[in-house]
């Protein structure tokens, strides 16, 4: 959530300087918040229905900081509207600058942040009782909105007191979950960890750190 209210707020600003900057000579300044306000509503509607679910959530949350900015930066002209209105009409060496530097700066953050896309994300972590019908670890998977996939893992009751951790995800070529146990859970209690994942190449395969494999949960009912 953090990334996401920072990446807002660095697209919101870059958006709202750059529209700034451009219309200067002509005046119309005011541009710059009515921009950035339709900016992060179309963001918005994108994220409501166009992609959905999740990643659609996030979306929104990305369109309302951007709304948020272009808000707080037309109370701020409001307030220094005088001192802008001198300046209009001119045109310096920085801002000339920056009207190539930000077009580069969005295009790089926006590739930056497709580029380290995980591609997965985690919905719920967690401790419960043992259970007497499945004693061995196991993991689950269904399907969530838009083909998406949701992978329960639980650990078998020799895992009291522990707790499970996504260590990382591989997404290229075949689809592998890697958890790490470590101490630190609730006593007498079983860990578990759901997450949601984009798309699976198979085979698929869930494990340790230590290379254990954990099996799915018809295996592991069929043994």
């Amino acid at each position: 959530m953090a990334a996401i209210i920072c990446f807002g707020i660095f697209i919101g600003m870059l958006i709202f300087l750059f529209t700034l900057i451009i219309t200067k000579k002509s005046g119309k300044i005011f541009m710059a918040p009515i921009v950035t306000l339709y900016i992060g509503v179309v963001v918005i509607i994108i994220g409501s229905f166009k992609i959905g679910g999740f990643e659609g959530i996030g979306f929104g949350f990305l369109g309302a900081i951007i709304i948020a900015i272009s808000l707080i930066g037309a109370v701020l002209m409001l307030f220094l509207f005088p001192k802008i209105n001198e300046l209009e009409l001119k045109i310096n060496r920085l801002d000339k600058c920056l009207v190539f530097l930000i077009p580069l700066l969005l295009f790089a953050t926006i590739m930056w942040t497709i580029a380290t896309n995980e591609g997965y994300w985690e919905i719920e972590r967690g401790f419960i009782p043992a259970s007497e019908y499945i004693t061995d670890s196991y993991y689950e998977l269904t399907t969530i909105s838009e083909g998406k996939k949701q992978i329960y893992i639980q650990l078998g009751e020799g895992y009291t007191g522990k707790k499970l951790m996504i260590e990382r995800v591989k997404t290229v070529g075949s689809t592998e979950v890697i958890v790490e146990i470590e101490d630190g859970g609730e006593e007498q209690l079983i860990p578990f960890i759901s997450i949601g994942i984009n798309k699976i190449v198979e085979p698929f395969v869930v494990k340790t750190i230590d290379g254990q494999i954990i099996e799915s949960k018809i295996e592991v009912i069929t043994k």
